[in-house]
């Protein structure tokens, strides 16, 4: 079971307190991870979504154009990206949610079965104005054991994510993203009709940041590491909210 949602106040950690984190904001792309990302976006490199291939390739989707500036989905390589990952799941708000904090080896454990599976989960970065500043998986909730808690349906993709700078939390930036990436999802996939998601109900910055990102709220799930709330934004409504 993938781990929860991080908190979207700013240097909040779940009791209130203050988490005294270090901002990583400032993380620029460098010359050569642009690089990357263009050759990753020409044609060359792009994958089809095609029968049996489960989610496509997110790092092939257009941009979307936010009210936060532009957003893109880049497929995490961990030679590049796991230090910064790793960096953000020892974030104290971060860590309460994911439980991911330690060495860079505690990040690569969980991110490797991803990349080396079947491509149900593809982990990536989220890059917003040329700056990676948040972490996202996105799943085939229907394959995953999520199902077995839940009125699966075929091809349920579901969404986790994190904000990796605190400077971006708070003030609307998840509710933003999240709203992005589920259009970019259901744009993309045609046969989804949802996009699912499974906050901790603790964390109810998280759960709030879903509503307001046009998510319904279905029921509350017990799950084998916590008590989750259900999230769904469906293809239907998604224009009415």
């Amino acid at each position: 079971m993938p781990p929860a949602d991080a908190p979207a106040e700013p240097g909040t950690a779940p009791d209130g307190g203050s988490t005294g984190a270090e901002d990583t904001l400032d993380l620029k792309l460098t010359e050569e991870l642009l690089v990357l990302i263009a050759e990753e976006r020409s044609a060359g490199t792009r994958r089809a979504t095609v029968p049996g291939d489960l989610l496509g390739d997110p790092g092939s989707w257009p941009p979307a154009r936010t009210t936060a500036g532009e957003f893109a989905l880049l497929p995490v390589r961990l030679e590049r990206d796991l230090p910064v990952i790793s960096r953000w799941m020892n974030d104290p708000a971060v860590a309460a949610f994911w439980e991911l904090a330690g060495p860079e080896t505690v990040t690569a454990d969980h991110i490797r079965p991803q990349l080396e599976g079947d491509g149900r989960s593809i982990p990536c970065l989220g890059v917003l104005d040329g700056t990676p500043m948040s972490y996202w998986e996105i799943y085939r909730a229907d394959l995953d054991p999520l199902a077995r808690h839940y009125p699966a349906r075929p091809h349920d993709t579901g969404v986790h994510l994190l904000l990796g700078g605190v400077r971006n939390r708070g003030r609307g930036v998840g509710t933003t993203l999240l709203r992005a990436v589920a259009d970019l999802v259901l744009d993309n996939l045609p046969q989804c009709g949802r996009v699912v998601a499974e906050p901790d109900l603790r964390n109810i910055p998280s759960v709030s940041a879903f509503l307001s990102a046009g998510f319904r709220f279905s029921a509350e799930v017990d799950l084998p590491d916590k008590r989750a709330a259900l999230m769904i934004r469906d293809r239907t409504y998604r224009a009415q909210l």
